[in-house]
């Protein structure tokens, strides 16, 4: 219990320092600075550290092998965008379409009750994005979740094109924009403390508490009661009927969780992004986001955050040099060109694959390994005479 507790207040600490850190450097880092590319970064590595969990919290604590996570993003990003667009420029972005949805929930609430309002208003677009991808996830579910394995696996990759291509279907244009792209839609550079020149940016932290608080759920979640039955699921079904657990009802309930906060990660990247489009959810970002679980370590949540945060920053940052021809102060076109990032990027991820097998932190937590080395550190050898009694 005394470890309970001291592990609970030393991950507290943790993240208000991450929030302290967070809001430092964003006010610190200006747009123009070379270092600006580290707040975009973060944020990205926020939105795919919570999708990510989301995916292991089905894959690697249920134990089902699922593969729609981008077509759950696809429809809470839209659903959030939709939501969410200013009220005067709908006619810019529908120009091909007369709008069915007129709704902006940030401005009706705004309107009503100022920036609390506005705020309440981005939060329940937020949800209802992921309540979307939930409700579509309880549907497809009565078919696939019946499957097992790489069955299930490529009939939820099939239902997550199968959305991509409904989305772009001209007849839900008036909803969906068709395969054009929607804008004008509340972003994270939308928040902001204050106005004017005055105005302080927020946009990185609130990424980060936003993936914060969804992984915090997941990861209550994982530690009830409905964890200790997705885990008993995912190391013996027989067994786990056995004991009165029921299949069906379980595994629905961890695809509907997984669904939702894969949903409203979708909504978080549209936020990023800037534009929501079809095209950009193809079953390559479910790909790289299940390289992120496998990197991390499936059954690991804080691996699953670890991971993301490389994955992003070396793909999306550190390695960039090698593709414009100088790297690391080393100028040299011949060899560092086009493509070459991605060539070391996979190496990299090779190397971490045959070196840990189960991936960085396997199936445990970081507080785990804090332990293991601070007793590590603390534990002495004994002396000659002590060893003898």
């Amino acid at each position: 219990m005394e470890n309970k507790r001291i592990q609970n207040l030393t991950s507290v600490v943790f993240l208000l320092a991450l929030f302290a850190l967070v809001i430092f450097l964003e006010q610190v880092i200006k747009p123009t600075d070379t270092m600006a590319m580290l707040l975009t970064v973060t944020k990205k590595s926020a939105v795919y550290a919570l999708v990510a969990v989301s995916m292991n919290l089905l894959n690697g604590f249920t134990g089902l092998f699922s593969l729609g996570q981008a077509g759950f993003m696809l429809m809470g990003a839209y659903t959030y965008a939709i939501f969410t667009i200013e009220s005067e420029r709908r006619d810019s972005v529908y120009y091909y379409f007369d709008q069915v949805v007129n709704v902006s929930l940030p401005e009706t609430l705004g309107g009503a009750l100022g920036s609390v309002g506005w705020l309440v208003g981005v939060l329940l677009a937020i949800i209802l994005g992921g309540l979307v991808a939930a409700g579509v996830a309880y549907l497809i579910g009565f078919p696939v979740l019946r499957l097992k394995s790489d069955y299930l696996a490529i009939a939820t990759l099939g239902f997550a094109e199968i959305i991509r291509a409904i989305f772009q279907w001209r007849m839900l244009g008036p909803v969906t924009n068709a395969a054009n792209p929607l804008k004008s839609y509340v972003r994270l550079s939308d928040f902001k403390i204050g106005t004017g020149d005055a105005a302080i940016n927020i946009s990185t932290f609130v990424a980060v508490l936003l993936a914060v608080v969804c992984i915090g759920i997941i990861v209550m979640l994982i530690n009830s009661s409905y964890g200790r039955a997705f885990k008993a699921i995912r190391e013996d079904e027989v067994a786990a009927e056995a004991m009165g657990i029921n299949l069906y009802k379980h595994k629905q309930i961890a695809f509907c969780i997984s669904s939702f906060f894969a949903g409203v990660g979708g909504a978080m990247l549209a936020m990023f992004a800037n534009t929501v489009q079809a095209n950009n959810f193809k079953s390559n970002m479910t790909f790289e986001i299940l390289l992120i679980v496998v990197l991390g370590g499936i059954g690991s949540v804080s691996g699953s955050c670890i991971a993301a945060v490389f994955f992003i920053f070396a793909s999306e940052w550190w390695l960039r040099g090698l593709d414009s021809g100088r790297f690391l102060g080393i100028f040299a076109p011949g060899i560092f060109r086009n493509g070459f990032r991605l060539v070391i990027f996979s190496v990299g991820i090779m190397l971490v694959i045959l070196f840990f097998r189960r991936g960085l932190m396997g199936d445990k937590e970081l507080p785990y390994y804090v332990k293991w080395i601070k007793d590590k550190l603390t534990t002495q050898k004994p002396k000659a005479g002590e060893a003898n009694g």
